[in-house]
């Protein structure tokens, strides 16, 4: 897809995997809504993009329909179209079932599900109008096999892996393309800032950057690819733990076990670089 003068609205853009995929649609000429709940660090986003392109911002949280609503009322009047949707706003809140607030497990099932859902569904109208264009969802690998721990989120990115492969299904003939990247552990703030709260069993897939993922995401806008996983390998893994559920239980204590170990690499890194530079 050529993405010159196009409208692209991206979702959690003010950090992250969205902020680096709105860098690279504005090195490709796109016009950006960039969408997230602060404001302050949306615009420091947009700031840094506005000489390669145009860049709107709307501050709000997706899980509020009518604010859904807004969101492209806006883009249709800033830039007169709109052309793609990368839903990649997240939200997790780790920990047992038991042990996390129900208002917690309820928020993440809206942000992460009923949200992707609400704006595709606002999106199409507008896609249609401009021809064809592109919805792309962010899972996860959690979506493709359970995870203790993280039981609602799992869950969340389990139910957004279906509903892309199914309103493709509807969409099929239409031009607009549905597709999900499910990535592993993104070297980002989602997962690194509270790093001792992620299971050892994420860590013992490897890292992939925010710069890798959205790559990913401006490709499965133009090609034929309903998914991708990230890494392959690790893809491979889940769907045979999918297809062959007694293999989880022999496979998952010794993917704890590595997954433990590079996470103590990755804390004592961390700590070493902190008292190298120790704050002052």
């Amino acid at each position: 897809m050529i993405f010159k003068d196009k409208t692209v609205i991206i979702t959690g853009a003010s950090a992250g995997v969205g902020a680096a995929v709105a860098r690279l649609f504005a090195e490709a000429g796109a016009n950006l809504m960039l969408v997230a709940r602060d404001k302050k660090n949306l615009e420091a986003i947009a700031e840094q993009l506005r000489d390669k392109t145009r860049v709107e911002i709307f501050a709000m949280d997706v899980s509020d329909s009518e604010a859904c609503v807004d969101l492209f009322k806006k883009a249709q009047f800033e830039y007169g179209r709109v052309d793609v949707l990368i839903n990649n706003a997240g939200y997790h809140k780790r920990g047992d079932v038991e042990t996390v607030d129900a208002i917690d497990l309820g928020k993440i099932i809206d942000v992460n599900l009923k949200a992707p859902i609400m704006l595709s569904r606002l999106a199409t109208p507008y896609l249609h109008e401009a021809g064809g264009g592109a919805i792309i969802n962010v899972g996860s690998l959690a979506g493709r096999t359970p995870l203790a721990g993280s039981a609602a989120y799992a869950a969340s990115k389990a139910g957004l892996r279906s509903f892309t492969y199914a309103l493709g299904f509807e969409l099929e003939g239409s031009g607009i393309k549905l597709a999900v990247v499910s990535p592993g552990p993104i070297d980002t703030g989602f997962i690194m800032a509270d790093i001792d709260a992620t299971s050892d069993l994420t860590f013992s897939q490897p890292l992939s950057t925010a710069e890798e993922v959205a790559e990913v995401i401006l490709d499965l806008c133009g090609n034929n690819v309903r998914e991708q996983s990230m890494p392959r390998i690790s893809g491979v893994l889940t769907t045979l733990m999918y297809l062959f559920p007694g293999l989880a239980p022999k496979v998952r204590p010794i993917l704890e076990r590595r997954g433990a170990r590079v996470k103590a690499r990755i804390k004592a890194a961390r700590k070493h670089r902190e008292s190298d530079f120790p704050d002052h």
